[in-house]
């Protein structure tokens, strides 16, 4: 299967080189140069991943990342030159899946690419199982086979890895979670113990149950990770 990778990235020579570095390994790539012409391309076609530069004309990177979340879950790559750690969990909370700094390394690029891919393949097919299975806590529900959550009977709007993370707490109530066992459990990468990721995305999925249900759901285990709250 050659899988259609879109670059939304305004220096022509980042944008031909990540395109080559694609092209090389068997992917298809569709190369836009500002976020408008990004934002165009996604309402009009489709697309596996989708590689992001912040620093855009037209459109910036973090109003395409929001306009894109309203509609689709497709992984959303960060490539970018700002460093700092309030960027990168600012850029994560918007609804980015992952962050790789400028200057990069191509094998890196390749390897972030597989791992987004590789996980949005078993949602995909988890989404087409025919066998449901109710997963229930408290007044959250979610549905494995459809891989929709609902609080009081109302649909929560996650991305594919706000899922996976809230269904492997679901799925092992009484266990505590490290970090490492969450983002290799849902990113399906070695954790390399300094990326505060999972925590903003423990953040994002306690933001949007708190807009349905006061109760905390996923509770803080101080110095080991998280779990779910009894």
């Amino acid at each position: 299967m050659s899988y259609r990778i879109l670059i939304v990235e305004d220096d022509m020579d980042i944008n031909q080189l990540l395109a080559q570095i694609l092209k090389d390994n068997g992917y298809t790539v569709t190369s836009a140069y500002s976020g408008s012409e990004g934002h165009l391309l996604m309402k009009h076609e489709t697309f596996d991943c989708l590689l992001l530069d912040l620093m855009l004309p037209g459109m910036d990177g973090k109003s395409l990342i929001t306009t894109i979340r309203e509609q689709h879950t497709i992984p959303i790559i960060v490539i970018s030159a700002m460093l700092g750690t309030d960027a990168r969990v600012a850029t994560l909370r918007l609804g980015a899946d992952d962050f790789i700094a400028k200057p990069f390394e191509n094998e890196e690029v390749l390897a972030r690419v597989e791992a987004q891919l590789r996980r949005s393949q078993i949602f995909s097919k988890s989404n087409t199982s025919s066998s449901a299975t109710l997963l229930r806590h408290k007044n959250c529900e979610c549905n494995t086979a459809t891989m929709t959550v609902s609080m009081n009977g109302t649909p929560i709007d996650l991305t594919s890895l706000e899922y996976q993370i809230l269904t492997l707490f679901l799925q092992h109530p009484e266990r505590v979670f490290t970090r490492s066992n969450i983002f290799t459990s849902c990113w399906k990468q070695e954790f390399l113990g300094e990326d505060n990721t999972v925590d903003v995305h423990i953040s994002r999925i306690r933001s949007k149950i708190a807009q349905y249900d006061r109760e905390e759901y996923i509770k803080t285990v101080r110095g080991i990770g998280y779990r779910l709250n009894p």
